[in-house]
């Protein structure tokens, strides 16, 4: 869209939820629009603030903006990530941008080379961060950033435009805090209600996505459109508890069951994300995605609660680790927790209080080490085991950790917890869970909303005390308090469960001659990057039942599935 002036152009994926306040603002300063639509008022908001512009828009947004007076490019990011944008420099001195990195794959001059650390650092998170891009010399602008390019300079870096400190401490009373908690919660539900087009929500039966629709029944005089995947295996079936909250504020709901042979729309899911992406509950996702396409345009999920106010056990186990840190002395925690974390067996399948092999390793390092221990998917031992002799050595050194406790020891945090939580925002939240939602949602021509992610509520979250975020082994301990008036206590704490893909049933059924091709004529066993034993050991133990390696195979498979789509493997 060109500006009234035609001084300014530009190109806009995203949502601004304050753009009607804005544009009030900028009409009386003068400014006069053709539209009714939000990007004009991006425009204009430039026009006369120039790149500061960025902190008055409350939405999700990715942009590039092009001004013809000073020949510049604005390229932006909104605060959390929930929209992505690659960039590429060229051989010719240009530089490309894009959305997604398909965007970016149709140029000639684009480089199809992987980067090794992305390999590294995916085989770790099980998705590619922020930081990196699975091809050598993509960028993706990190969330909360912005990245001004002129005309015959050099490329400057992103600067930052915002963060979230977790530096500050809320002093009101609980009753005080809840009130206010409440009130960002209703603000942020009611402005993205705002739409043309028909609007729903996704309702898993959990306390966030239960709290979003309690709070769209208050602010609507329709019934409010909901939808919920459930699964052919009971034991990981919520849709009784979404049927609950469905008859409870009496809204449209629709359900539809997700078989656990769904296994055939891999391909079509790896296409989606370009990158390799190991997140298995990316296909539920895209099956409520689907299922809310067919009744709305738009539809509020429930994310982001559980990063903003300490909602994941690995959160709350953080903090209590942190108090055992403190009471033992380094040297035992080194010489004693560290050599027998090491030698204890690694029991996935046993009750909670036996699987002590993550713990004693996170004790027996620093709080932030720790913590990267315990988010990885495949610890470095076990990542070193895979790779071959060449590949290490393409690595020097290089552990996907190490950004993560960079991060989190320069976390603007007073805290271990808070540090966990700034990461989980700024590292996991972009990386996993957004591009999950993203992607999905995009494919089917969903806008999928989150207003548990509204800047001023996670800025709100940030300054609360700990006892406001974890009591009682609770997390988000304030937040279900304040929904207690909204919501039963079956729902508020209830175990969480999330969505579940039976992958080890796959791995070990349809999907078990994929799985014995990774190390016979698959790309991955033709590549210098692994240790072909090591994986036929993986595999042999997975299929026999010895262990449970799906984790580990499921991101191989889709590390294949994605560097074929990518061109990389013939």
């Amino acid at each position: 869209m060109l500006s009234a002036d035609g001084g300014a152009v530009i190109v806009f994926n995203g949502e601004i939820y304050n753009f009607r306040e804005l544009r009030k603002e900028l009409e009386g300063l003068g400014a006069q629009f053709r539209t009714n639509g939000d990007t004009e008022v991006i425009l204009a908001a430039y026009e006369r603030w120039g790149d500061e512009c960025l902190s008055r828009l409350h939405g999700m947004f990715a942009f590039a903006l092009y001004d013809l007076r000073r020949r510049t490019l604005l390229l932006a990011r909104d605060r959390l990530g929930v929209k992505p944008l690659f960039m590429a420099p060229l051989s010719d001195g240009s530089i490309a941008f894009a959305s997604e990195l398909k965007g970016l794959l149709v140029h000639p001059l684009l480089r199809r080379e992987v980067d090794p650390l992305a390999v590294e650092d995916y085989l770790t998170w099980g998705y590619v961060p922020d930081h990196r891009s699975i091809l050598a010399g993509v960028e993706k602008l990190p969330a909360g950033h912005f990245r001004l390019l002129s005309h015959d300079k050099p490329a400057t870096p992103p600067i930052k435009w915002w963060d979230v400190s977790f530096t500050e401490r809320h002093r009101g009373s609980e009753r005080d805090l809840e009130a206010e908690l409440l009130h960002h919660m209703r603000e942020a539900v009611a402005s993205r209600m705002v739409a043309d087009v028909p609007l729903g929500a996704f309702l898993s039966g959990g306390v966030d996505s239960s709290s979003v629709v309690a709070l769209m029944a208050e602010a609507s005089r329709e019934p409010v459109r909901t939808c919920t995947i459930g699964f052919d295996v009971a034991a990981v079936d919520e849709t009784s508890y979404a049927a609950q909250i469905a008859d409870k504020f009496g809204t449209d709901h629709r359900a539809r069951q997700v078989s656990s042979d769904d296994f055939d729309a891999l391909d079509t899911l790896s296409a989606m994300f370009d990158e390799p992406f190991a997140d298995a509950s990316a296909l539920p996702t895209w099956r409520v995605c689907q299922l809310a396409r067919e009744n709305v345009t738009v539809a509020l999920s429930g994310d982001g609660a559980d990063e903003a106010m300490a909602g994941y056990r690995r959160q709350v186990f953080q903090l209590h680790e942190d108090r055992v840190r403190g009471f033992l002395p380094a040297a035992f925690r080194r010489n004693v927790l560290g050599p027998l974390g090491r030698v204890y067996p690694k029991a996935d399948w046993a009750p909670r209080p036996l699987r002590a092999k993550t713990t004693l390793l996170s004790l027996a390092g620093d709080s932030s080490s720790g913590y990267a221990l315990g988010l990885s998917v495949l610890p470095p031992g076990l990542r070193d085991g895979l790779y071959s002799s060449s590949f290490r050595r393409e690595l020097g050194g290089y552990r996907a950790e190490q950004p993560l406790i960079e991060m989190m020891n320069r976390a603007p945090a007073r805290s271990g917890l808070d540090r966990a939580q700034y990461a989980d925002l700024k590292f996991w939240l972009p990386g996993d869970i957004l591009t999950k939602v993203d992607r999905t949602s995009m494919a089917v021509s969903l806008e999928a909303r989150e207003p548990l992610l509204d800047h001023r509520l996670i800025e709100f979250a940030a300054a609360l005390p700990h006892r406001m975020r974890v009591r009682g082994g609770q997390g988000k301990w304030l937040l279900k308090k304040a929904m207690r008036r909204y919501l039963p206590d079956d729902i508020l704490y209830r175990p969480k469960q999330g969505f579940v893909t039976p992958i080890k049933e796959w791995l070990r059924g349809p999907l078990a001659n994929e799985a014995k091709a990774t190390t016979t004529n698959s790309a991955l066993a033709r590549s210098a990057w692994f240790d072909k034993s090591a994986l036929s050991s993986l595999v042999d133990a997975h299929l026999s039942g010895l262990a449970d390696n799906s984790r580990v195979l499921w991101q191989l498979l889709m590390l294949e599935r994605s560097l074929v789509r990518l061109g990389i493997f013939p």
